[in-house]
């Protein structure tokens, strides 16, 4: 797979969260992303359990909570489109005071529509954001490998991985190139200038990309990348990886049950 790529999200450490296989920890927060979308969104006590959980994966992995908040800002669409479903929903409405607003007419199917979607999709994200601070870029490639994913699909991922460095530098060279001859973005009149440098570079990363293909092929390239390192997982690691998804699989049950 080459050489590995550091990324803003990876926190080194040598935790044993850290020391697990790639493909043990991507299998498990799949599995416990399943078992936290399956489970009924009543049961509200179940996702203060599995917050309890991965609060224990990052203390183990030795991530700092500020950390683990501060990346998980991306979310902050989802909540605000999670805001807004009380009010659009319909459905049986309630009257809610709030100190500042007054009373409020909020549908009841829009609040539990959109607590499913915080609860849910925080667990999910803090779950990815624990993954990705504890697992390096070419870790997870390899993971995904191991784990049988297409080879065309990994392929594409690796490259994304390897050459999106380069395309974030060819854009800053040309916002250079821009600002030294005068030009400030400050209104409609200058989306044309903009428009025409997304398109050169376009152009630039796609020769760029042949030009590497040839590259590649005139070195034996034949539609699949060569694995350096081979990944595996002794039981006991799975064990270990299991934990996770087996004590969210165990609530999930009680919240069925309860």
């Amino acid at each position: 797979m080459g050489a590995g790529h550091a990324h803003l999200l990876y926190q080194h450490g040598h935790s044993p969260v850290h020391a697990l296989p790639p493909h043990c920890k991507l299998a498990a927060v799949l599995c416990f992303v399943v078992v936290v979308v399956s489970t009924p969104r009543e049961a509200m006590w179940a996702f203060g359990l599995y917050a309890v959980l991965l609060a224990a994966v990052a203390a183990v992995a030795r991530v700092a909570p500020a950390r683990v908040l501060k990346r998980m800002l991306i979310e902050v669409p989802f909540v605000a489109f999670a805001v807004l479903m009380p009010f659009v929903a319909e459905g049986q409405r309630t009257e809610v005071d709030v100190p500042v607003l007054g009373a409020l007419s909020l549908s009841v199917p829009g609040l539990w529509g959109a607590w499913n979607v915080l609860a849910k999709g925080t667990l999910g994200v803090a779950a990815s954001v624990l993954l990705a601070s504890t697992t390096e870029l070419r870790e997870l490639l390899l993971g995904l490998q191991r784990l049988r994913l297409p080879p065309l699909l990994v392929q594409i991922a690796s490259f994304m991985v390897r050459y999106g460095d380069v395309v974030t530098d060819e854009m800053r060279r040309m916002r250079i190139a821009r600002l030294s001859r005068g030009f400030e973005a400050r209104g409609v009149r200058q989306w044309g200038v903009l428009a025409k440098s997304a398109g050169a570079l376009f152009i630039r990363s796609y020769e760029r990309g042949e030009r590497v293909h040839l590259a590649m092929v005139s070195r034996g390239y034949t539609g699949s990348m060569p694995v350096i390192d081979e990944v595996t997982a002794s039981g006991a690691q799975w064990r270990r990886a299991a934990a996770l998804p087996l004590s969210a699989l165990a609530i999930c049950l009680l919240g069925w049950l309860l």
